[in-house]
């Protein structure tokens, strides 16, 4: 359970590094859509990973609240 959710934190991780990175990688790639493309990879992988997380900790809540 927490390896799952230790996981899903590096993926949150990983979508901030995602979208930070393109910030460096404008200056080089002189295509502005692949530099959006990445952006929007990036917050979406920190959105779904997020509330994966929260799923995570809402069900851990519960069940030690319910017993």
């Amino acid at each position: 359970m927490y390896q799952l959710a230790v996981l899903f934190l590096t993926a949150v991780l990983a979508g901030f590094a995602l979208i930070l990175v393109t910030e460096v990688a404008a200056a080089f790639l002189t295509s502005a859509t692949i530099v959006n493309i990445l952006v929007a990879v990036g917050a979406i992988a920190v959105i779904v990973f997020a509330l994966a997380i929260l799923v995570i900790a809402t069900k851990t809540l519960l069940n030690k609240w319910v017993r």
